[in-house]
């Protein structure tokens, strides 16, 4: 992981709590997992989200 140890990544953390406040991170990570997902589709080529078929278990009639 580019050479980071637990110090190292401590002081990230640190700095990035002083720049944008506790509460915004939450946000800001959201955001940016949200742009990784959507550069991997365009990369990919996927123009839609597998979509999962609809549940065909149905309960038997007594």
């Amino acid at each position: 992981m580019l050479g980071l140890r637990m110090p190292e990544l401590l002081i990230i953390g640190f700095i990035l709590v002083l720049l944008f406040g506790a509460s915004k991170l939450p946000a800001l990570g959201a955001g940016l997992g949200q742009g990784i997902r959507s550069f991997k589709k365009a990369f990919g080529g996927e123009d839609e989200e597998k979509k999962i078929p609809p549940s065909t278990d149905q309960q038997p009639k007594a």
